[in-house]
């Protein structure tokens, strides 16, 4: 799907350089180019409206509507691209009338509709999947325990119990389905603004459809501002049309399209007006064959995944491990009835299991993403934030990204070669240029004055000649106020320089040739103006000689805030990397501005080595060391990305264009700017609907606490888990103490509801990268967790063992099982396990971080409750008896003194983990790469049973062009040889031709260079 020859040369006058910015090419980078001047003449008729000859010149050609869609689109029998366009009217069974509405409807049931479809997840199979995990299962596991092992003694089976456990399941995958459908609701009708329209020819009369009711064989218009909505060939162009295929290229510079031309889905239109056929919709257009480029991973799952896993996995391990041992204790050492023991084993399920983990996670991630919505960072795949957190390398495409896409005149490096000022020379070069209808070029300088009416102020057009990409130059005659009739002309600058006869000396052509050669050291394209009078005043007498008097540097420049970015971006321990189709030259010149370092290299070195004397010894140095990559292709930019994560770095890649869909898809974080092309919004995680990258720091400072928030409660709930498990275990073993499993129900309905609200708490952001160190949390949990234990085994002993209390009016202790002392340990091991959570959330001191309001009140209320069940609640069924508030007053105090050394546990416990970072890459637990398509860590069963509660957000993404996501969200990259060649000869076949219209010096005249 190339573009026909010289399609992709625009303004040749700017392309002082020897090659076009996606250099180098060589004769295996793409097939050679199809020219104009390769197809017959006679089969290729142009009339003088620029509009093509629809009838076919071969009359062989099939009915194309006869043909299943894989032979239709079979590119070796009927390449729709490049065949003649009658052929393609022919094939296609259509007419410049376009199709009727009937024909259009069938057509949609053969070919479907113009965009990628995605699966939609059943609401009740995805709420249903928050109850399938690892620690539900559990869960459930004790709810049958509950009702129907849970019997004998004289009483009946648990049903309070039972109860409250489904309750409690229901609880939290009601809550956690909501708040990911509100979240993905989000995400859905933001992107629902960016859905397209086209304007299509139906039944003989224009009309406005839904681009994705495009088919084959439509007639469609495009105009200045328009998006082309589907692949296609031009029927007819009125004016010079200028199509900006940068998303296709990453070039900066639009192309120019005749009659015949082929467009893509995704370019936009710059200039004119054009008719064209429709030849590809969905799968079937660049976009679609861009997407081929990306396997299937099936049921891989992410890190976030893999973490839930293990985490859930120590819990587990831990409950198992010590239930084997009571069971074993209190039936063998100590006899216990049967429905005792159960109690008991009941004791350790509901107790030790942090059913709201899964949730509470999932819950924080999708208030995230809908935090980060509201800083116009849009995300698609959710588990991307965890992920996001963790970047160290940010690898950024240049054009449209650090850059603005839009051509400037650099004024300070103007040069002249006369009495003419800088100015005059922006001035006489506004004068040759278009105020309507205006291409880039003509754009850039009518802007570059203080006020662009200034163009055609104080003169009379007398004649203007458009650009002509033989002479490679635009020219005005024109009268100024005083009468005088002068000639400018602006083009490239060995074309004006050959042209001027006036002043030129042998000092002066040296001057403009070391003066074009430094520009094209800098990156800068270089634009030469000359002047000539005409005395007699008559349009067709000669003048006096063409006068050079400037040269002009036109560059594309970086957005206003990109530098800030960047240095933000350094300052958060991200380095940054430029990863451009561009030249070198233009490449490092940006770098300079950006202040990013100029340390670049061309992708060739990633195949050839580094060079000789750049003190790289492999290329994985020389990749890791660089600032930057120019002259890219897809691979490239795909083997980059892949060679950082085999590294060790968590890689976040943005682009906006076809050319960056591939990287984006194998980066940890792939990140589409605002006007992203389909291909890039579609393999994106984060898609950003404000230009510039100023986004993306919001985003990394957002996952980032976010990311806290997580590892917060993870620490948490992990020691919540320990401290139940050996707490209760060793109250077994030492007092043979009985705790009622209802009420270790109603503590673990309270945590998690309290817990929750984790999911909007303040928190500091990390101020370098993060990463999950599950050794940390596990280590940090175990010493928390015992620490709870110790307070909760200490203040039974001594409330059975000693008289230490009864100073203080309580009545003495003789039963182990004292229904208050129930009660009293309830609301012991309640208040100070949840006010654990200030401990964790904190970097120093609990109260020198204020938590949200949202988290204390819940706490307040929470701890209001237990006091008041301890204090009053007489139930018999559950073993407890309301201890009043001597007791309740006594629980607390011994809490508030236990807490105090929390804050010293966690300084001591974050010297010894401190001590043992470096600053270096964050290396996986597991060896190998990980990509955020699929994580090697994901080799535990288990993993994907968790996957179910990060799924809300998958497929949301809705292109501005023609739909759904393109590449899918568990899907990794398989680098198919032949698809990705394919996909590299537009940038190939756009360098080619430059090449071809520098060497040719007397081309066809016919024929664009």
């Amino acid at each position: 799907m190339e573009p026909n020859g010289a399609n992709n040369n625009e303004k040749a006058y700017v392309a002082d350089q020897s090659v076009g910015p996606n250099t180098p090419v060589g004769p295996n980078d793409a097939a050679p180019p199809a020219t104009k001047e390769s197809v017959p003449a006679a089969n290729h008729e142009i009339n003088n409206h620029d509009e093509i000859n629809t009838k076919p010149a071969n009359s062989t050609v099939p009915n194309g509507m006869s043909l299943t869609v894989e032979e239709l689109y079979d590119k070796d029998k009927h390449d729709l691209s490049t065949m003649e366009p009658g052929d393609v009217f022919q094939l296609l069974q259509t007419s410049t009338d376009g199709l009727t509405s009937e024909e259009a409807a069938r057509r949609v049931e053969k070919f479907g509709y113009n965009r990628l479809e995605h699966k939609e997840i059943n609401p009740i199979l995805q709420f249903l999947g928050f109850m399938w995990n690892p620690l539900s299962w559990v869960m459930e596991a004790a709810a049958i325990v509950a009702i129907a092992v849970s019997n004998g003694g004289g009483r009946p089976p648990d049903w309070e119990d039972f109860l409250g456990i489904v309750l409690l399941l229901l609880a939290n995958s009601v809550i956690g389905f909501m708040e990911e459908r509100q979240a993905g609701n989000a995400v859905k009708a933001l992107m629902a603004s960016l859905a397209p329209e086209a304007k299509v020819k139906r039944d003989g009369a224009w009309k406005t459809v839904e681009a994705a009711e495009l088919v084959p064989g439509d007639v469609i218009s495009v105009k200045l501002g328009d998006v082309v909505p589907a692949d296609g060939r031009l029927v007819a162009a009125h004016g010079e049309v200028s199509i900006d295929q940068a998303a296709l290229t990453g070039e900066s510079l639009p192309v120019t399209k005749e009659a015949g031309d082929e467009i893509f889905s995704g370019s936009t239109c710059k200039q004119g007006e054009a008719e064209a056929i429709v030849i590809g919709t969905g799968l079937n257009t660049f976009f679609g064959r861009a997407a081929k480029l990306v396997g299937d991973a099936g049921d891989e799952m992410g890190h976030l995944q893999t973490i839930l896993a293990k985490i859930g996995n120590f819990c587990i391990c831990t409950i198992l491990l010590f239930l084997i041992v009571v069971v074993i204790v209190q039936y063998a050492a100590f006899h216990y009835p049967y429905r005792t023991g159960i109690d008991n084993v009941l004791v350790l399920l509901i107790g030790g299991i942090p059913i709201a983990m899964p949730t509470v996670l999932s819950v924080t991630l999708a208030i995230g993403a809908k935090q980060l919505a509201e800083h116009k960072a849009i995300v698609t795949r959710i588990t991307a934030i965890e992920e996001m957190a963790a970047v160290t390398i940010l690898c950024s495409d240049k054009t449209g990204t650090l850059t603005l896409n839009k051509l400037i005149v650099d004024k300070p490096t103007i040069k002249t070669y006369s009495e003419y000022s800088g100015e005059d020379v922006i001035l006489m070069s506004a004068y040759a240029s278009r105020t309507e209808n205006q291409d880039a070029i003509d754009f850039c300088i009518v802007n570059s004055l203080p006020n662009p009416q200034l163009a055609r102020e104080g003169i009379e057009e007398l004649e203007f000649k458009p650009f002509n990409p033989v002479i490679k130059r635009t020219q005005i005659t024109y009268k100024d106020k005083d009468g005088v009739v002068r000639r400018v002309t602006k083009g490239m600058s060995h074309t004006i320089l050959d042209l001027c006869t006036r002043d030129k000396t042998e000092e002066q052509i040296k001057a403009l040739n070391d003066d074009v050669d430094e520009y094209a050291r800098r990156g800068l394209r270089a634009l030469a103006v000359a002047v000539d009078e005409l005395p007699s005043g008559n349009l067709e007498d000669e003048g006096k000689g063409f006068k050079l008097i400037g040269l002009l540097p036109i560059y594309d420049p970086p957005r206003s805030d990109t530098k800030e970015t960047i240095d933000r971006a350094i300052a958060l321990g991200v380095s940054v990397k430029m990863i451009t189709g561009d030249q070198l030259a233009i490449a490092k010149e940006t770098g300079r501005r950006l202040g990013m370092g100029d340390n670049m290299f061309l992708s060739k070195t990633l195949k050839d080595g580094p060079p000789a004397g750049s003190g790289y010894s492999n290329v994985d140095e020389l990749v890791l060391g660089a600032d930057g990559f120019a002259g890219v292709y897809p691979e490239h930019k795909f083997e980059i990305v892949e060679r950082l994560q085999n590294l060790g770095h968590m890689t976040a890649m943005t682009g906006d264009g076809v050319n960056d869909a591939p990287a984006l898809s194998k980066a940890n974080v792939g990140v589409a700017v605002a006007d992203a092309s389909d291909a890039a919004r579609s393999a994106a995680d984060i898609v950003l609907t404000e230009p510039g990258l100023s986004v993306i720091i919001e985003a990394i400072i957002g996952s980032r606490q976010i990311f806290q928030r997580m590892r917060n409660y993870s620490i948490y709930t992990c020691s919540v888990t320990i401290r139940v498990v050996v707490g209760f275990s060793i109250l077994i073993f030492a007092f043979q103490f009985n705790f009622p499993p209802f009420m270790v129900l109603i503590l673990a309905i309270l945590n998690d509801g309290t817990i929750m609200t984790i999911s909007t708490d303040r928190v500091k952001p990390s101020p370098y990268p993060d990463q999950w160190n599950l050794r940390e949390i596990f280590l940090s949990a175990i010493v928390y967790g015992l620490y709870l234990t110790a307070s909760t085994v200490v203040f039974y002993a001594v409330i059975y063992k000693t008289t230490f209390f009864e100073r203080f009016g309580t009545s003495p202790v003789t039963d182990p099982n004292d229904y208050k002392i129930h009660s009293v340990i309830y609301l012991q091991v309640s208040t100070i396990s949840q006010a654990l959570i200030f401990i964790t959330r904190s970097r120093g001191f609990f109260f020198t971080e204020r938590p949200s309001v949202m988290l204390m009140c819940a706490f307040i209320i929470a701890q209001l409750v237990a006091t008041f069940i301890s204090v009053y609640a007489n139930w018999g069924f559950t073993n407890i008896e309301g201890c009043g508030w001597t007791w309740a007053g006594i629980a607390w105090i011994w809490n508030i003194v236990w807490f105090a050394p929390l804050d010293f546990v966690k300084f001591g416990l974050q010297r010894a983990f401190e001590g043992r970072k470096t600053p270096v890459a964050p290396v996986h637990e597991d060896h190998g790469p990980r990509s955020r398509r699929s994580s090697v860590l994901s080799t535990s069963t288990s993993a994907r049973y968790y996957a179910n509660r990060t799924h809300a957000l998958r497929g949301l993404e809705r292109p501005r062009n023609f739909g759904r996501r393109i590449l899918g969200l568990n899907r990794k990259m398989s680098m198919d040889p032949h698809e990705m060649r394919r996909f590299s000869s537009v940038q190939a076949n756009h360098a080619s031709q430059i090449l071809n219209s520098n060497s040719n010096p007397n081309p066809n005249p016919n024929a664009r260079p």
